[in-house]
Order: C-alpha cells, then sequence, then structure tokens
C-alpha cells in the first residue's frame, strides 16, 4: 500500500512585497542560517548561497525536453518562474563525497577522528513541492528506519524550509500523477505563493511551523485577505491544467512485477547509455559507495563516502563479476526500484514526478513512456513466483 502524501494545515497566512521578502531572506541570515537556493551558473539554474534576491533567476524560465534544458527570458520579473534544474537538496542533506572518519599512526597504533559536526544550521529557500516530497521520501529511507544515517539525520534536524508553489511547470513536470505538486501540502516551515497578474506582485506567505510563525511575525507583512488566498489558488490551479505528462500509477506495481522479463526491456536497453545520469539528477536516489584511502607513508587513513549509481558495472559487483552485467537488467534495477520494490521497502514510490531523468537523459529516455509501453503491450511470459 503506496502512503499517502502528508497534508498539514497552515498556522498562519501573510502577504508580503519584494521589499518585505528581502527581509525575509535577510532575518534568516541574522538568525544565523546559511541561506541556499535557486541561481543562475553556467546557463542552468543550480543551488548555492543567496546573499539576496537578485542572486535568483528574476525573469527566466526553463525549457525542457527530452535531453533537452535551456534558460529564456519571461518577459516579467518573476522571482520563481523556472521548474527546475539538475540539483536537488540532497546535495546538502545527503553529500556526493564526504569524509566518515580519519585515522593517524599514533604511539604504534592508529587513533580515529571522526568528522567534526556541521555548526551552522541551514535554509533551504524556494523548495518545490514536488522536491519537498523528495526530502519526505528520504527522511523514510535514511532517518526514520531502524538504521539512521548520522549525516544526513543532524544536517536535516538543522534545517528550516521555505518552499515555492510552481506556477510555470516544465514539460517533464509530472507531479500531479505522483500527488506531490504543484502545491506544497507539507514538510515546509513556510510557503510561497508568487502571485504576479494584474493586481500587482506580491507573495503569499503560509506558515506550517511554529518556527516558521515565529519568522513570519518577525518581517513586515499584511494579512492575507480572502482575496489574496483565491489569486494564489487561480495560479496553482493555472499551473495544473498545464502539466500535460503523465504516469499512470495504478496497479503499477504489480504491473512491473508481472513484467520483470518483458520483451520492451531490451528496447530501453539499446537506447540506454548506462551513464547514471538519471540517478545523479534524482531527488530520491541513494545509492554510495565508500572508499578507504592512505597517503603514501600509511600514517594516514581517511573514509570517504561517494554518490554512486545502479548503472554502474561496479556497483553490483560481487566475487566472480557483477550481477547486472546488462543495460537491460540495469535500466529495470532503476526504473522497477523507483516504481515498485520502493514501496514494499518503504511505503511510498521513489519518484515524485520531477522529470529530471527525462530532461538530463543525454537521449531522452522518458520513465512515464516506458512504463505506458510495458502497460500498453501487456504481459509477455507468467510471472515468476515472489516470496
Amino acid at each position: 500500500m503506496v502512503t499517502a502524501p502528508q497534508i498539514s494545515t497552515p498556522i498562519g497566512r501573510a502577504v508580503l512585497d519584494r521589499t518585505n521578502l528581502q527581509q525575509l531572506l535577510d532575518t534568516l541570515h541574522i538568525r544565523g542560517y546559511q541561506v541556499i537556493g535557486p541561481t543562475v551558473r553556467d546557463n542552468a539554474i543550480i543551488y548555492d548561497e543567496l546573499a539576496s534576491l537578485d542572486d535568483l533567476p528574476v525573469g527566466l524560465r526553463d525549457a525542457q525536453a527530452g535531453g533537452s534544458y535551456r534558460l529564456t527570458e519571461r518577459g516579467d520579473n518573476a522571482l520563481f518562474g523556472y521548474a527546475l534544474g539538475p540539483q536537488s537538496w540532497k546535495k546538502y542533506l545527503f553529500p556526493s563525497s564526504i569524509r566518515l572518519w580519519k585515522a593517524q599512526r599514533e604511539n604504534g597504533g592508529f587513533t580515529i577522528h571522526e568528522e567534526a559536526s556541521e555548526a551552522r544550521p541551514m535554509a533551504f529557500f524556494g523548495v518545490r513541492p514536488c522536491e519537498l516530497q523528495a526530502i519526505l521520501i528520504q527522511d523514510k529511507v535514511l532517518m526514520d528506519g531502524p538504521y539512521v544515517d548520522a549525516i544526513y539525520a543532524r544536517r536535516r534536524k538543522n534545517t528550516f524550509i521555505v518552499a515555492v508553489n510552481c506556477h510555470s511547470p516544465a514539460a517533464n513536470c509530472f507531479c500531479t500523477s505522483m500527488n506531490t505538486g504543484p502545491r506544497a501540502t507539507a514538510g515546509y516551515d513556510l510557503a510561497i505563493t508568487e502571485m504576479l497578474d494584474d493586481h500587482g506582485h506580491e507573495f503569499l506567505i503560509e506558515s506550517c511551523t511554529e518556527a516558521g510563525d515565529d519568522m513570519l511575525r518577525a518581517i513586515k507583512h499584511r494579512p492575507a485577505k480572502d482575496a489574496d488566498l483565491k489569486r494564489a489558488e487561480k495560479s496553482i490551479a493555472k499551473a495544473a491544467k498545464t502539466i500535460t505528462k503523465t504516469l499512470e500509477t495504478k496497479n503499477l506495481k504489480e504491473l512491473l512485477y508481472v513484467n520483470a522479463e518483458h520483451i520492451h526491456w531490451e528496447d530501453v536497453a539499446s537506447r540506454c547509455m548506462t551513464c547514471g545520469n538519471c540517478t545523479m539528477v534524482c531527488p530520491t536516489c541513494f545509492c554510495a559507495s565508500v572508499e578507504d584511502v592512505t597517503d603514501l607513508t600509511g600514517d594516514s587513513a581517511e573514509r570517504w563516502r561517494r554518490w554512486d549509481t545502479c548503472f554502474s558495472m561496479d556497483y553490483s559487483y560481487i566475487y566472480g563479476g557483477s550481477v547486472r552485467a546488462s543495460a537491460k537488467s540495469r535500466y529495470r534495477q532503476w526504473m522497477m526500484h523507483k516504481l515498485a520494490t520502493w514501496i514494499d521497502q518503504f511505503g511510498t514510490f521513489g519518484c515524485v514526478g520531477c522529470g529530471r531523468c527525462i530532461t538530463w537523459c543525454p537521449v531522452g529516455i522518458d520513465i512515464t513512456q516506458e512504463a505506458a509501453a510495458i502497460r500498453q503491450k501487456g504481459a509477455t511470459h507468467q510471472p515468476r513466483k515472489r516470496k
């Protein structure tokens, strides 16, 4: 059974203009947060530290297609008029490369020096609803189970989240199919809805936690009126209608289990480059490898954890060879984990409909189309019994 999305009731609502929104950013800095949000670098929207609202992708939108990403001018001053870039927030919660400990030879033995805790709390500014759901999914995987990832838990505990509801989805977005957007429903401290219309350029702010409500009270604002709520709702509803890509999720897990040996896997394998781009940009993938290194003298050793991918031959290597030697088996492993076995493990899909895997695939393989193709062609063999 798939876990239903969490839904929280906002504590407070207010309306800010651009000056007051800058005050929110300033207040986060004053309270000691490292403020991280979307900005532009190398012709893409990435996440980095923000000093002011001018660092945001002002007036830009992202044109996305299979294997294609371009930034274009919107013709207005929207601060959040884009969808998503190649990076996700796991870059900060589950870093791509991090040292776990260092050992130094001392007095005929080795002393283990654990890494110091990150002292400065982070504020994520501009978290999209699908990404918010991805963070909640990684919470299940890395923090809420019997084996807690201490690094993730420590970073997550000290994170303040400012979500942003979508008003300009990209062509590859399918969050409506996964019930993850375009509205943020839970997991945030504050949520912003940008209202850019004939009535002006303002921002509806909703608080969902006591920490968020305290932050909201600290900045200048005016109370939200019914007309403001209607303006915000109209913007979100319009965004939902523009999302045309879909993924049929009914009985999807069972469909994939039955078709583990479907001939269509050969078709997608003929196109897949097994580069692992889809796993690198995915906001929920958590595969990692551990590497031990020493210096030339042997007096110092370090253990590092680095992102890895199930598309790598080495990732499934055991004594004698790789368990998944073919492109077919590796793509099938990834897609079935996202849409089937993840449900058995964690009670939810491992996909949030952000569409990054489609955009950043060099050959434009579309997970929604691959699932639809298997559904349309039907089973081609008798399913193996699952224990």
